[in-house]
């Protein structure tokens, strides 16, 4: 009896330590797991920065962020929506977008509304297959849980970001902490991309010369710029138009900048970026050239320039009696390198620091 007593005390021993040992080893599992969240994190953080420094669209950025998520955190859906000012909008999804008008207005979900109130992520999942998730209309098997994250910038709403799985409490041990890293990231691309879209909206096509205003090389031509490790840069004055439309006339002085403009472009190969930088001044970038290169060929088109008969349009202010025959542009002309990467915006507004300096009789072609 005392035998059975002892072996019985021996099991429970032997229990209690199984017990304590498959503790031990949840909580080193939890935290390897956190861990590993953790450095997933890391590496989702370097994507998101690679990302947002690729020469691609706004839209394809973010399209590309949310696929990173998915990939890395291996999450079933997510979705990221933006209120453009006029309506929500889906800017990235891998939902099939029969669900998308369900997505696109979460804001107005009860279930989602103390969420954005108080900028808190909420989290939301069903115990049983057979239950739905509250905002769910025609699609009930899809998602059983969801972590619904309002976004902000600089105090103002934004949007949110949603992740959904197929498995009831299926982020109940969910780093939150790196989720809310995450979707801070995600605002910080979110203001990126904003101020890239803001760019390529301001970009505009000037009516007399054709060409496209500066911000296109700040948006849409630095994806193909940047495709080479250096650049030539070359900003050029119309140095007498202001002296053409106060003396002759201001038809006069838009013939000029039409015509100058005109035999630029014909001699210009289709991979180069020529735009109307302000008033009298032109910018081209010669992606991939080397400033060499450039400086012959801009003194054969300055020679060319400069040759060029502009006959007084209808409204000449001169002597009636004795027009003027014609008008001939001058141009002054400076070149530097670009290197990719490097402020664009800096190495033209240096350029136009220079011609703006320059005695007007200056006839060489100047490198910076």
């Amino acid at each position: 009896m005392g035998a059975l007593i002892a072996f019985i005390i021996i099991l429970f021993g032997i229990a209690i330590a199984l017990v304590v040992y498959n503790i031990n080893l949840r909580k080193k599992l939890q935290v390897l797991d956190n861990t590993n969240q953790k450095v997933t994190s890391l590496n989702v953080l370097q994507d998101f920065m690679n990302t947002i420094s690729e020469q691609i669209t706004a839209d394809e950025k973010i399209k590309k962020i949310n696929e990173i998520l998915i990939e890395r955190y291996k999450i079933k859906y997510s979705t990221i929506v933006v209120y453009n000012g006029a309506e929500y909008e889906i800017k990235a999804s891998n939902v099939e977008q029969k669900h998308w008008d369900t997505l696109r207005n979460l804001q107005s979900e009860k279930v989602f509304i103390d969420s954005i109130q108080t900028a808190t992520t909420k989290y939301i999942t069903v115990n049983g297959e057979n239950e739905k998730l509250p905002y769910l209309k025609m699609e009930y098997a899809r998602a059983k849980s969801a972590m619904f994250f309002p976004l902000y910038i600089d105090n103002i709403y934004i949007g949110y970001w949603i992740i959904e799985g197929p498995k009831p409490h299926e982020f109940d041990n969910v780093d939150t902490t790196v989720l809310e890293v995450v979707k801070n990231n995600i605002i910080s691309v979110l203001r990126t991309v904003e101020n890239q879209r803001i760019i390529n909206n301001l970009v505009r096509e000037d009516t007399y010369s054709g060409l496209k205003s500066v911000e296109y090389l700040f948006s849409e031509a630095r994806t193909v710029i940047d495709r080479n490790p250096t650049s030539a840069v070359c900003l050029f004055k119309l140095i007498n138009l202001p002296k053409i439309n106060e003396k002759v006339s201001r038809k006069t002085g838009n013939e000029v900048i039409t015509k100058v403009s005109n035999l630029i472009k014909d001699n210009l190969s289709n991979e180069y970026f020529f735009v109307r930088y302000n008033g009298p001044k032109f910018a081209i970038v010669f992606s991939g050239s080397d400033v060499e290169g450039v400086a012959q060929f801009m003194k054969d088109i300055k020679k060319k320039v400069e040759t060029l008969k502009i006959a007084p349009r209808e409204d000449y202010k001169g002597n009636s009696a004795k027009p003027i025959p014609y008008v001939l542009p001058k141009i002054n002309v400076v070149i530097t390198t670009y290197y990719k990467g490097t402020a664009l915006e800096g190495v033209l507004s240096k350029l136009e620091e220079y011609l703006d300096t320059v005695d007007e009789n200056e006839s060489e072609i100047n490198y910076l």
